[in-house]
């Protein structure tokens, strides 16, 4: 008997419909599995069995044979499980009524006793089948609060196979479709801007770039607390959406790496890759395609510290996603896109020994080397970030400083404000840092005396049009921040300030 069962897989972290079709006929009792499967997906032939038979089903020698379609595609994980048990017991006629088969999508592990264990990409799946226009979707109960936040679809979540067979028989488990919890929206870190003494300029430039989501590259000595600066920087950027949390979620589930501490992402993503990260760690992508860290940075921020030592081109991959927000990842045999709207924050020490910037000369390098260390980042990466800011060691008096700065709760009110600013000049999503060259001309508009500033900026500097775009971008930032309608010659300097001499 031919049974037809629904799931779904994803490539990326885009979600696809699989249709799991079981033929049970007579003949050499074999199961196989066929449709690009990988290991884990060929191992379920196992699984299965025990599942079905430790929930006091009985599985007569037959010849099983389960096509996972569409066949072209290479499918991967456990997830599968439970719709090819549910086309099994539906061949051997265990369930009677198959009206539900049709109307709901299934997904989720078995182990060999018949419950139903958390799986990856069960987000992505609630989606197709919301997009497919599905009446509903069985789930693993531990993947329910990131399935709940999906609305306008049934959510039925199970613990064993028996549940899952109740449900289609007579509909008996009862169906959530769960709200976002209130605790989802607030931002709860164990950091606070609050604790970080002095390094005032340091803390401007992060306010700036949470404002406009502007590129920071901090650049100071050993212990002078770039670090420190740098995993604050979430703490100060506004509360994530309801669209950011489901977008960051879904790369998240489709990465498996939720969990039942963390079963949805509700805080902004904070990625810190050591430097000996390889491209593909970084980009994404590999033999089944997974997003690298700077889509896990998406919404968030990517921080690498000690940029210097990654290898040349680990770094020379960011040119593209930093600007276009996203990354389309091609190999033979598939062609995938990852978003990467995310903050990067580079750190480094001025030169080998770090100590450039301290007074008494203390600094050992010769300039030949201290030339060396900083090509070690190639101009093209420094034209792409937007705010350039020397990170200095503590004053005698500021170190013994016991006194509290601006919690990062004050300086968040002031991000959240210029932000709504840039929302209703632009519309959702869109911040100064991506503003199109129209946009630049209609909100960026300059006096005369700030034009001749910007323009003797360009001839000293050397600013290329990229970095000019750049410092009207932070000016307009700047403004946002002080509540000005327009940019003045104050926020012109202050942004030029910020550019690498």
């Amino acid at each position: 008997m031919l049974a037809k069962v629904l799931s779904s897989g994803f490539l990326g972290i885009d979600p696809y419909q699989v249709e799991v079709e079981v033929d049970i006929s007579n003949g050499l009792p074999v199961f196989n599995i066929v449709g690009l499967a990988d290991a884990a997906i060929s191992e379920s032939r196992e699984r299965v069995k025990a599942a079905i038979k430790n929930c006091g089903f009985s599985m007569n020698p037959k010849r099983i044979l389960v096509n996972l379609s569409p066949a072209g595609i290479k499918k991967e994980g456990p997830q599968f499980d439970l719709p090819i048990a549910i086309g099994i017991m539906r061949s051997f006629e265990y369930i009677k009524d198959d009206t539900r088969l049709s109307d709901y999508m299934f997904i989720g592990e078995l182990s060999l006793g018949g419950s139903v264990k958390r799986t990856s990409g069960v987000i992505n799946a609630v989606i197709c089948a919301k997009e497919k226009g599905m009446k509903g979707i069985i789930i693993p109960r531990e993947n329910m609060r990131e399935a709940s936040m999906i609305e306008g679809i049934e959510v039925v979540p199970v613990r064993n196979l028996k549940e899952v067979l109740e449900f289609i028989d007579d509909g008996k488990i009862q169906i959530y479709n769960e709200e976002l919890i209130d605790e989802c929206k607030k931002n709860n870190y164990s950091f606070d801007f609050k604790e970080v003494k002095g390094q005032y300029a340091a803390k401007r430039a992060l306010e700036i770039s949470a404002a406009g989501g502007h590129n920071l590259f901090m650049v100071g000595s050993p212990g002078s607390g770039k670090s420190m600066l740098a995993k604050r920087l979430p703490t100060i950027m506004p509360n994530m959406t309801q669209k950011e949390i489901v977008e960051s979620t879904k790369i998240y589930s489709s990465n498996g790496l939720l969990n039942d501490t963390f079963p949805i992402v509700n805080k902004r993503p904070f990625r810190n890759p050591h430097h000996s990260s390889s491209v593909v760690a970084l980009v994404g992508g590999g033999r089944v395609p997974k997003a690298g860290e700077i889509t896990l940075a998406h919404t968030g921020v990517l921080f690498l510290d000690e940029a210097t030592e990654f290898p040349k081109n680990v770094l020379e991959t960011l040119r593209q996603p930093v600007e276009d927000r996203k990354i389309s990842i091609t190999r033979a045999s598939y062609r995938v896109d990852f978003p990467t709207d995310f903050i990067l924050v580079l750190a480094s020490n001025p030169c080998n020994c770090g100590l450039l910037f301290e007074d008494g000369g203390k600094c050992t390098c010769t300039q030949h080397q201290i030339n060396n260390y900083k090509k070690k980042i190639s101009g093209p990466i420094v034209d792409r970030m937007d705010l350039y800011v020397e990170v200095k060691k503590l004053k005698t008096e500021e170190l013994l400083n016991y006194g509290e700065g601006e919690s990062s709760e004050t300086i968040r009110n002031r991000v959240e404000e210029a932000r709504e600013k840039q929302i209703m000049r632009m519309g959702e999503g869109k911040l100064n840092s991506n503003m199109t060259q129209k946009e630049i001309k209609k909100y960026c508009k300059l006096d005369e005396e700030s034009l001749k500033l910007l323009k003797d900026a360009i001839e000293s500097l050397g600013l290329s049009a990229r970095s000019y775009d750049k410092t009207l971008k932070v000016a307009r930032t700047i403004a946002d921040l002080e509540k000005r309608e327009s940019i003045d010659k104050g926020d012109i300097l202050e942004a030029l300030s910020y550019r690498k001499k």
